[in-house]
């Protein structure tokens, strides 16, 4: 029997590259995200290059009665979950904190904070009932550093830092590992989001350097889901060569 994983923010990205790579591996996938079109799209490559079958939750990660009724409404064979990765997550606005925008505060938290734990909540029962399981938090370098303007998305990848140590401890005793995977600089569409769609702004963000990909993060999260049961990565951190920290990075 295939083993099932839910991938949030699965239509783009890291988390499309992940589910892909565990389609790959031999998963069925549960991909939830809010776009509704390239979830159906997601599903089809899923089923047939991969030949895994594929349930799509179309749900905003920051609507909490959205996201426990999508997970109260799964068809029972898929329920049992094996791998959750909370993926969703995004920057939004790059100012110092006495100019910042109320509204990308709220974005900001809602998705990388409460929607991490509202679907973790929704989520965790199940594994806890069968004894086992493996939560992946996509969480970033920006949750190791801090950098000028990265105030409150800085303070949100912290929480998740934190977050992930929390449950580590919590889920010890269940058998249920929880991994902690901190991306440097990804070209994906974090950048584009970050600037509103200005997509000068958001190329000039890897001028003079090679960022990671949504497949190299993807690389290194199947790693961690093939060491041996008694083996847990906490935490990793992964960037691109050329980049130590969050905040130093050498151009060319």
């Amino acid at each position: 029997m295939k083993k099932i994983a839910l991938v949030t923010g699965a239509t783009s990205g890291i988390g499309k590259a992940t589910t892909i790579m565990l389609a790959g591996c031999g998963f069925n996938l549960i991909i939830a995200g809010r776009r509704k079109e390239r979830l159906d799209e997601l599903k089809s490559q899923l089923e047939i290059k991969y030949k895994s079958e594929a349930l799509p939750l179309c749900f905003d990660i920051r609507n909490k009665d959205e996201v426990c009724k999508a997970i109260k409404n799964i068809p029972e064979k898929w329920k049992n979950i094996d791998l959750l990765v909370n993926n969703a997550g995004l920057a939004v606005g790059l100012n110092h904190i006495q100019d910042g925008l109320f509204d990308d505060w709220d974005r900001m938290i809602d998705t990388n904070i409460r929607g991490l734990l509202y679907i973790t909540r929704c989520v965790a029962p199940m594994m806890i009932e069968k004894n086992n399981g493996h939560i992946i938090n996509i969480c970033s370098v920006a949750g190791k550093d801090v950098y000028e303007n990265g105030n409150v998305y800085c303070a949100t990848k912290y929480a998740v830092d934190a977050l992930s140590k929390a449950m580590r401890i919590d889920m010890l005793k269940h058998n249920i590992k929880v991994t902690n995977v901190c991306p440097g600089a990804a070209e994906t569409e974090f950048s584009t989001v970050r600037f509103k769609n200005d997509a000068e702004r958001a190329k000039a963000t890897y001028t003079g350097m090679t960022p990671l990909t949504g497949d190299d993060v993807a690389n290194v999260i199947k790693f961690v889901i093939n060491l041996p049961p008694h083996v847990c990565i906490n935490d990793i951190v992964v960037t691109p060569t050329s980049q130590a920290n969050a905040s130093i990075i050498h151009r060319n």
